[in-house]
């Protein structure tokens, strides 16, 4: 049986009661929806019958649900509604409490989508002002992924009850008069304004409330579609902001540089070679009373490139040079692949010392503790004074924390190029040892795929 309904729950209603009292399965129904505009708010005609037809009895929780699920662009939705009350109607009462039912499962996704949606219009929603007839009025455009103007509209007249406005969709219009709502046809963003005097003011205050620290690309991405960039006027900001951050975030921690604990180390003279020689007598952190010796940094004094890993290893301990021991093997022979030869780059470690537990015969590797980056600071930035390079790549989250924060994110920034105050180019990628630890193949190649794409990426700057 082919049954048209309208867009709306109050014409799914109908139909789908007249359906129940002829005890007509959902299998032999196909349900079929009028061509007829979003913004009506006229329902379809019922399904016809001879006798008038009765209330039955459904719970609360599923009209709740159905109101949500009828705003959903799915053409399933209204199959999918009539199976579950068909279910609830037919012995399975408590079916909305199984959340493991498929057909319960694809329902609550649908609920979880126009909320969502709903969500996105009232935080995206920017109104433009303009002059109609002598009269202020406030228009905005949005492209939501649903239907759901006529479910937010009542929101929004009583967000802004003294103000006359206008929100313009592709699927359809609502428009508030000061007393009552009136929906029409949907129009495209051509018909809406582009700004406004307000704008201006509104990214200003948006720019300064930015915090670069607690930037988190993905999340902001997720919360903030691309779709709806073109109508939020602090979007145009966002790429500079975006660029800038790991700069600002800096200028934000600087203060703490001067309290590391190591700048009592310091010598006089801050040549490389004064600098390594000073920090074999450092006892900054703890790390020094384990380790066998300070691993400082090694390569020319004007290299232009300086590499920066967390910490030396077992090797590098023993050996008193940075990257000897396999993750050193392996960072070299990418190096070499793109065409960066060690012997021209300045390389070196967030800390010198090797922290390490378990027993001498196999000490095993420890990562070290925000307490350890900030202490050994004072050594890294006066190795970056004595080089000046012109790029600096850390290798690892520490490495790039010991700069930018705790706050950076590798996953996040990884291969991104930042003016920062050490250097006109920074970047940060994975650390060699993190792509031999990786115990899924398919992982460990493409690690190793994208800290080869930028190393070559470094090398060509």
């Amino acid at each position: 049986m082919r049954v048209e309904v309208g867009a709306d729950l109050a014409s799914f209603r109908r139909a789908a009661r007249g359906l129940l009292v002829r005890g007509v399965p959902p299998d032999q129904v196909l349900f079929a929806e009028e061509r007829m505009e979003q913004g009506s708010l006229l329902a379809a005609e019922p399904v016809p019958d001879t006798a008038p037809l009765p209330a039955l009895a459904v719970p609360l929780a599923f009209l709740e649900l159905a109101e949500h699920v009828a705003c959903h662009r799915s053409p399933e939705r209204w199959g999918l509604l009539y199976r579950v009350l068909w279910r609830l109607t037919h012995g399975e009462r408590k079916l909305l409490e199984v959340e493991s039912d498929e057909d319960v499962y694809r329902l609550r996704s649908l609920e979880k989508a126009i909320r969502r949606d709903t969500h996105k219009m009232k935080a995206f929603v920017r109104f433009r002002r303009v002059e109609r007839e002598g009269q202020e009025h406030f228009i905005a455009w949005h492209q939501p992924d649903h239907l759901i103007v006529p479910r937010v509209a009542p929101f929004f007249a009583r967000r802004f009850p003294a103000m006359r406005w206008s929100i313009l969709t592709p699927d359809a219009s609502v428009h508030w008069d000061l007393e009552r709502l009136t929906f029409g046809e949907g129009v495209p963003r051509s018909r809406a304004p582009e700004g406004d005097a307000l704008e201006e003011l509104w990214s200003t205050y948006y720019a300064s409330t930015f915090n670069p620290a607690r930037l988190n690309v993905r999340a902001m991405r997720a919360e903030m579609p691309k779709k709806h960039w073109g109508t939020l006027p602090e979007a145009r900001l966002i790429p500079e902001l975006v660029k800038r951050a790991p700069t600002r975030t800096a200028s934000m921690v600087a203060p703490r540089v001067e309290a590391s604990e190591a700048s009592r180390f310091l010598p006089e003279r801050r040549d490389l070679t004064a600098l390594a020689e000073a920090a074999r007598g450092c006892q900054a952190c703890p790390l020094h009373a384990r380790a066998t010796r300070t691993v400082f940094g090694e390569g020319p004094a004007q290299a232009r490139v300086m590499l920066v890993g967390e910490q030396p290893g077992d090797q590098e301990d023993r050996e008193g040079r940075p990257f000897v021991g396999p993750a050193g093997q392996l960072l070299d022979e990418v190096l070499e692949r793109v065409g960066l030869p060690r012997q021209a780059l300045y390389v070196t470690n967030a800390v010198k010392h090797f922290g390490w537990t378990g027993e001498e015969k196999q000490r095993l590797h420890a990562k070290p503790g925000r307490r350890e980056v900030l202490a050994c600071k004072a050594w890294l930035e006066a190795e970056v004074a004595a080089v000046h390079p012109r790029m600096i790549v850390c290798l690892g989250a520490t490495a790039a924390q010991a700069f930018l924060g705790p706050g950076f994110r590798l996953n996040l920034s990884r291969g991104q190029v930042f003016e920062t105050p050490w250097a006109k180019a920074w970047m940060a990628t994975y650390h060699p040892s993190a792509l031999l630890r990786m115990p899924d193949e398919h992982a460990r190649a493409t690690a190793r795929r994208h800290f080869e794409e930028d190393l070559r990426k470094v090398a060509a700057m």
